[in-house]
């Protein structure tokens, strides 16, 4: 079970790099877009700062995600990017792949958190 847990982290971690790669150097291409999905981002890309921002933090979260000593950092980093990711996915793109993969990956990212829960309760005092 411990080599399954560090694969699907390490998968995970993976994923949330190179979505943070991209957003800082955009070396993947785009896929088709409607008007409405070309005007959010637009609208994104009038906050110069904010991908960036969202790229470092996702970059930072996917690499503390994949160490065990690091990875309940990591799920709490990643989780108000999931959280919008999720919000993105269920409003807007509403594309039955991008759901399911947000949705896994949501599931992953709160496994990981209930999984550390120990080590959040000095947090909470």
């Amino acid at each position: 079970m411990k080599i399954i847990k560090f694969i699907i982290c390490l998968i995970f971690g993976l994923m949330f790099i190179n979505a943070g790669l991209n957003k800082l150097f955009n070396y993947m291409p785009m896929p088709e877009q409607t008007p409405e999905q070309m005007k959010i981002f637009e609208a994104f890309n009038q906050l110069h700062w904010l991908m960036p921002l969202v790229g470092i933090v996702e970059a930072i979260g996917g690499i503390l995600f994949i160490f065990p000593k690091t990875r309940a950092l990591g799920a709490i980093v990643i989780l108000p990017v999931m959280v919008g990711i999720i919000l993105h996915v269920f409003t807007i793109d509403k594309s039955t792949m991008g759901m399911s993969i947000a949705g896994v990956l949501f599931l992953i990212n709160i496994w990981i958190i209930i999984d550390n829960k120990e080590k959040y309760k000095a947090l909470l005092k």
